[in-house]
């Protein structure tokens, strides 16, 4: 008799554990998560939830289209693995999710914190607006100090929470001994409220309060159309992490134990059912079935499995169970080293510096040293020190860099805006500029330059008897070649034959009775014909030789479009896929890709952009799958298709949010006119700076008229960068 454990899937997997005693206390209710990489519309989502509310067990169902994930309530003893085959029935792509692995990456609060000191610099700006008017109005003496005081009392602690981040960024560049962007603009906002409170003590005319909080609330503007330039990314680590097959099914003494796949050894045998993912690396001992590689290697094909056949992690069972011996299990199976390939590849190219960043090396250290030596001459030509700070707190604040702060976000957004009219997201705070540089554009093959499913190439070779035939035995079989058939014969008006006993053989095909000789659909050898160089389902109509159905993987829109496109503008273009040579070759042939590389694993993808990189070019790549990640997040710029997997996109700057891929051509030329606007911006910001500079060391400008005279070069900087639109 089998003994199976079920953990309840709303507890961490040490739940296993829980004793008797306890298991009145469990939850009455799992929350399961899958991903559904091929859902994009709303039509995608109705068909989705409504199957899954459908399903017995299933509480509620709902589909997050933006992260082309699934949220599920469930009775307990539902599993992920049983609601995979009920979506792929219907025609999506579903894997399991671990609840766990994402929840750290939930509760992003960066964009609501931006947003929120923004209103409240605003509105304490206003306010002090308001009083600086009756000031300038002729208020005097005892109303114009009240003036003062309520104006500080509203600046203070306004500035105190608003400005805090640069408060930060600049205590962190100083502790370590450097400079950066937000050390000038700290300075000038503590010059401009201690001179505005030492006037405002000394019964002065003149106080800077409006001043530092109109400079805040500039600062704050550019940071946070910054921010709103990229979609607020999780880790591509972290996605893959969740990918992991959360529990396994081990065999023991014949019978089967759910178990957390953390508590997996090396030599334990695992039994993975139809339609489930290998937890871990292994060999298959028992069994026959074919395998779904295109998530890890990108082939478009199953693969045949039978005893012997080495297994990866990741990889999907699709037509029988499996019985593998585990030889690598936990951190160290080849999805996990992809994990790790993800994570190096990340960080190296986080080290890239921005225009802005390369600006202020230069910026900051010119500001300090003209306002100090603003200071010490004043000081010592009148040694008045109140009159010497104010000309030292105008100088920074018209140097204070809110244009060169501005001039990047602001061209950011307006390309952004302009590429996302055209189906294409930006997600990285620095993609447009590295896209610019671009010179070398990389290719995958499967679900990027095609679509990623059969077309069936001759169905008007075959007599009308033998399609009915074949469609009756497809209908039976869950293999995408026969999903591919059963479509496409069912769109020209065929009706499936009376074909009698139909069964699927794993890792075979189908076949079946009709009229009393056996006919099947399947591999060349099953049914005694010899394979061909092209993708092919033989079928044996039990009346002559067996015929060839052919297949070709159908180009996405714009694929011939946009590699011309590249090709004209002067760029490499290389076609790398884990897919088999024959099938690269003829992809590449058809697109006029003079270079290409087959049977590419993860590592090797990879490895040819650093390849590349180390060559001195600048790679764009363009993927979407497992195996594309690592290459992905090692490219100097990046590109995924919106169906392809949850970590393809994370890893990736932008997504194209459409089918049509011949708007990446377009994207590369906006790149450059981005560009071609930022160095704009920064020689109108240098260009105001050599004007008014002199003025404010000469003591032509109060701070008052620093912190005008700076919203003044904002506005024209954004202005400029409005011209992309």
């Amino acid at each position: 008799m089998t003994a199976q454990i079920r953990p309840s899937l709303a507890a961490c997997p040490a739940c296993v554990a829980v004793p008797q005693d306890l298991a009145e206390q469990a939850p009455t209710e799992a929350r399961l998560a899958l991903s559904l990489p091929g859902i994009h519309c709303q039509a995608c989502i109705s068909a989705v939830e409504r199957e899954l509310n459908a399903h017995p067990g299933i509480h509620s169902a709902r589909v997050n289209l933006t992260l082309k994930r699934a949220l599920i309530e469930a009775e307990p003893d539902l599993r992920a693995v049983d609601l995979i085959p009920v979506l792929q029935s219907i025609g999506y792509e579903a894997h399991e999710l671990d609840l766990a692995a994402l929840a750290a990456t939930r509760n992003d609060k960066a964009g609501r914190d931006l947003l929120m000191r923004l209103a409240v610099a605003f509105f304490a700006s206003m306010n002090v607006m308001l009083l600086s008017v009756s000031v300038w109005s002729g208020a005097s003496d005892a109303t114009r100090d009240m003036f003062h005081w309520i104006s500080a009392a509203i600046t203070f602690p306004a500035i105190i929470f608003a400005a805090q981040p640069f408060f930060a960024n600049a205590w962190s560049a100083l502790r370590v001994g450097r400079l950066n962007m937000d050390v000038p603009i700290v300075l000038a906002l503590v010059l401009a409220l201690v001179t505005s409170l030492w006037e405002t003590s000394l019964s002065g005319e003149h106080a800077y309060f409006d001043a530092a909080l109109t400079l805040t609330f500039f600062l704050l503007a550019g940071r946070y159309l910054d921010y709103r330039t990229r979609a607020v990314a999780r880790s591509a680590a972290e996605e893959l992490a969740a990918l992991e097959v959360p529990r396994a099914i081990r065999l023991l003494d014949g019978d089967e134990y759910e178990v957390p796949v953390a508590d997996l050894a090396i030599g334990d045998l695992i039994l993975v059912r139809p339609g489930g993912r290998m937890p871990v690396d292994g060999a298959i001992v028992e069994g026959r079935s074919e395998l779904d590689r295109s998530l890890l290697t990108g082939e478009t094909l199953p693969v045949f499995a039978e005893p012997g056949l080495a297994v990866s992690a990741g990889e999907v069972n699709l037509t029988g169970p499996l019985t593998i011996r585990a030889t690598a299990v936990g951190e160290d199976t080849s999805l996990h080293r992809m994990t790790d390939l993800v994570a190096i590849a990340e960080s190296g190219r986080s080290r890239y510096t921005s225009l802005a960043d390369s600006a202020a090396k230069l910026y900051a250290p010119g500001v300090h040293i003209l306002s100090a030596l603003a200071f010490a001459g004043w000081y010592l030509w009148t040694f008045d020190i109140r009159m010497a700070l104010n000309i030292a707190a105008a100088v920074l604040i018209i140097t204070c860099p809110c244009a060169l702060g501005l001039a990047v976000p602001a061209v950011t957004t307006a390309a952004s805006g302009r590429l996302f009219k055209k189906g294409m997201l930006i997600k990285h705070a620095t993609a447009l500029e590295r896209l610019a540089e671009v010179d070398t554009v990389v290719f995958d093959k499967t679900g990027t330059l095609t679509a990623g499913t059969p077309q069936v190439t001759n169905l008007g070779d075959h007599a009308r008897a033998d399609l009915e035939i074949a469609l009756a035995l497809a209908e039976g079989s869950s293999h995408p070649l026969s999903v591919a058939l059963s479509r496409a014969a069912r769109e020209i008006g065929i009706k499936p034959a009376s074909v009698q006993e139909i069964a699927e053989v794993p890792g075979y095909g189908a076949e079946g009775l009709f009229r009393g000789a056996r006919v099947r659909l399947g591999r060349a050898a099953w049914v005694g014909a010899t394979q061909g160089s092209q993708t092919a389902a033989w079928l044996d109509s039990g009346a002559g030789a067996a015929k060839p159905l052919l297949f070709t993987d159908a180009l996405r829109p714009g694929a011939a479009e946009a590699v011309q496109a590249l090709k004209e503008a002067g760029k490499d273009v290389l076609l790398v896929s884990g897919d088999t040579t024959g099938a690269v070759e003829g992809l590449a042939g058809r697109l006029g890709i003079a270079k290409w590389v087959a049977e590419a694993l993860p590592a090797d993808k990879s490895a040819r952009v650093q390849m590349l990189t180390e060559q001195g070019k600048k790679v764009l790549m363009v993927g979407d799958g497992l195996n594309d990640t690592a290459a992905l997040a090692a490219a100097h710029v990046s590109i995924s298709p919106a169906s392809a997997l949850d970590a393809a996109r994370v890893a990736s700057d932008i997504v194209l949010l459409g089918q049509d891929l011949s708007p990446i051509a377009e994207a590369c030329s906006v790149a450059q006119k981005a560009t071609r606007r930022i160095r704009e911006n920064f020689r109108i910001a240098t260009l105001y700076n050599v004007i008014a500079v002199p003025l404010a060391i000469a003591g032509l400008a109060t701070p008052l008229i620093a912190a005008l005279a700076m919203s003044t070069s904002s506005i024209t900087v954004s202005l400029n960068a409005l011209r992309l639109r």
